[in-house]
C-alpha cells in the first residue's frame, strides 16, 4: 500500500508540473496577442484619430526610414502641391480631390474640360491638393497607389500628370473597387497618355518611389481644413460645383461661374 500511495504522489506531482508549463505556455500566448493588439490599435489610432504623427514621421523619410523621394515639378508647401498653368496666372483655382472619390470623377468629367481651357487661357493656374482618406473610409491602397502614381507622372512632367490625372478620372472603378491598388493596372492607365510610360516612369510606379511623397501629399489634406471632395475654391472663395441634386457643374455652367465670381 505504501508504494502505491508514492507512486499516487509521485503522479499527482508530475501532473501538476504539466498543468504549471500549459498554464504559462497559455500566459505567454495572452501576452504576445496583447502585445500585438495594442500595436495594431496605436496604429489605427495615428490613421484614424490624428495625422500629426503621420505627418512627422513621413516628413523627412518615408516608411522604410529612408529620404522621401520627391518628383520634379511639385510645388507648395513642403512639395505637396501640384500647380498646373501659368504660375504667375492672376487668380488661383484650389481643387482638392481623392482618385478614389465618385463625386469628383462626377466633377472632373462634367466640368473638367472648361477647367482646364480656363488654365490654359490663363485665367487662373490651378493648385491640385490631393488627398487618399478613402483608403481608410473604404480599406485599400487605391488612393495612395494611385497618387503615388500621379507622382511619377509628374516626374515626367506637369502637363503628363495633368493627362493622367484626367484618365484616371476616366477610367475611375467602383469606389468599392480597389483597382487603383493594383500598379499594372496603372501602367495598362498610363499607356493612354503619349509619351508617358518611359523607363523612369514604368520603374518608379512599379517599385512604388513616390510613396513616401503620395503620405506627405494625403498629409497636408487632412490638415488643410477641407473635410469633402470635391472642394474647389477660387481665390479662396469656395464654389459650389456640385448640385443640390447631386449633379456636376458642366462646362458653360463652370465657366459663368467662375466668370461671376472674378467680377467679370
Amino acid at each position: 500500500m505504501p508504494s502505491t500511495h508514492k507512486s499516487a504522489k509521485t503522479v499527482s506531482a508530475r501532473e501538476r508540473l504539466k498543468q504549471a508549463q500549459k498554464a504559462e505556455a497559455l500566459r505567454a500566448k495572452r501576452r504576445r496577442t496583447l502585445t500585438i493588439g495594442i500595436s495594431v490599435v496605436a496604429a489605427v489610432a495615428v490613421i484614424a484619430g490624428g495625422t500629426t504623427l503621420a505627418v512627422k514621421a513621413s516628413k523627412n523619410s518615408d516608411s522604410a526610414g529612408g529620404p522621401v523621394a520627391v518628383p520634379a515639378n511639385a510645388s507648395g508647401p513642403d512639395n505637396t502641391v501640384v500647380v498646373y498653368g501659368n504660375p504667375d496666372a492672376p487668380h488661383t483655382l484650389a481643387v482638392y480631390e481623392d482618385f478614389r472619390c465618385p463625386v469628383c470623377e462626377t466633377f472632373e468629367t462634367s466640368a473638367g474640360p472648361a477647367v482646364k481651357e480656363l488654365a490654359d487661357q490663363g485665367q487662373y493656374k490651378i493648385e491640385y491638393h490631393l488627398a487618399a482618406f478613402l483608403d481608410n473610409n473604404l480599406g485599400g491602397k487605391g488612393s495612395r497607389t494611385a497618387l503615388a502614381a500621379a507622382g511619377a507622372a509628374l516626374n515626367e512632367g506637369v502637363d503628363k500628370f495633368k493627362q493622367f490625372h484626367d484618365v484616371l478620372y476616366a477610367n475611375q472603378p467602383a469606389e468599392s473597387s480597389d483597382a487603383f491598388g493594383d500598379v499594372n493596372h496603372l501602367l495598362d492607365l498610363a499607356g493612354q497618355v503619349p509619351g508617358l510610360k518611359t523607363e523612369a516612369f514604368t520603374k518608379a510606379v512599379t517599385e512604388g518611389t513616390y510613396k513616401g511623397w503620395a503620405t506627405k501629399v494625403a498629409a497636408a489634406f487632412n490638415k488643410s481644413g477641407v473635410s469633402g471632395t470635391p472642394t474647389v475654391k477660387l481665390d479662396g472663395k469656395t464654389l459650389d460645383v456640385i448640385g443640390k441634386d447631386g449633379k456636376a457643374l458642366g462646362s458653360e455652367q463652370f465657366s459663368a461661374l467662375v466668370k461671376q465670381t472674378l467680377g467679370g
